[in-house]
């Protein structure tokens, strides 16, 4: 038996979930200033503190996506979220850097 794992999604695939209100739960693990500087509308920051807030409330029939910056860390994540239970998850391919360069006018800042 195959275990389950995460799929990839590209950024077109998420922008087009954003913009359809698509229920998702989004997740950036870059650093925290980095997320401060500029991350996808929606989404939060995720590190060692905020983890178990994730665990917790992430309603589980929504897909989670895992966004780094540029799209290696966050398979690892999302590897790790789907042996922690949750059945949709997704690494955003490109990453935030993909998505920077695809939609400029998407990026919300925290400052």
């Amino acid at each position: 038996m195959t275990a389950p794992t995460f799929q990839h999604l590209d950024a077109v695939t998420l922008e087009r979930w954003l913009k359809d209100a698509t229920p998702v739960t989004l997740v950036d693990i870059r650093d925290p200033s980095s997320f401060a500087i500029g991350h996808i509308p929606t989404s939060q920051h995720l590190d060692n503190q905020s983890v178990s807030a994730l665990m917790h409330d992430a309603p589980a029939e929504q897909p989670v996506v895992v966004v780094c910056y540029h799209g290696h860390s966050s398979m690892q994540v999302a590897s790790w979220l789907v042996a922690q239970g949750f059945d949709d998850v997704y690494s955003l391919d490109g990453g935030y850097s993909e998505w920077q360069l695809r939609f400029p006018a998407q990026v919300e800042t925290s400052r």
